[in-house]
């Protein structure tokens, strides 16, 4: 059976942790992760403040090249230890994203609801580069 993109991202929020961005939005004050995994020029319009920009498309083979993982001697599991929050435009490739890092064996991942655009709609502050 084909599946279409919707789909796809409706199965993958039923296995994955999806969180309002409230939550992300509290949790900005502890040391966590914050992935957007947006295009470049979507990320260059403004996004969450300390975010990093890995785009969705090559997301499972930057890891190792994110700041905190720099110098560790097993970055991944490193990483494993850490909450990451993940957002894209709307929710859905950041959906996809979190069920391909729980895949990969993190259990510390979050989706963020609505993605960029719900923060800007809730007028919270976003950062230029």
């Amino acid at each position: 059976m084909i599946k279409t993109a919707p789909q796809l991202v409706a199965e993958a929020k039923q296995r994955i942790k999806e969180v309002p961005i409230s939550t992300l939005e509290q949790q900005l004050a502890h040391p966590i992760i914050v992935l957007d995994v947006r295009e470049p020029d979507e990320y260059h319009q403004g996004f969450v403040p300390g975010a990093i920009n890995v785009p969705r498309g090559i997301l499972e083979t930057s890891l190792t090249n994110l700041p905190q993982a720099k110098g560790a001697e097993a970055p991944l599991e490193e990483l494993a230890e850490q909450d990451i929050y993940l957002y894209c435009r709307s929710g859905a490739r950041s959906a996809l994203a979190a069920e391909s890092l729980m895949r990969m064996g993190f259990t510390k991942v979050y989706s963020v609801e609505g993605g960029f655009e719900a923060w800007k709609k809730a007028d919270l502050r976003i950062e230029l580069p």
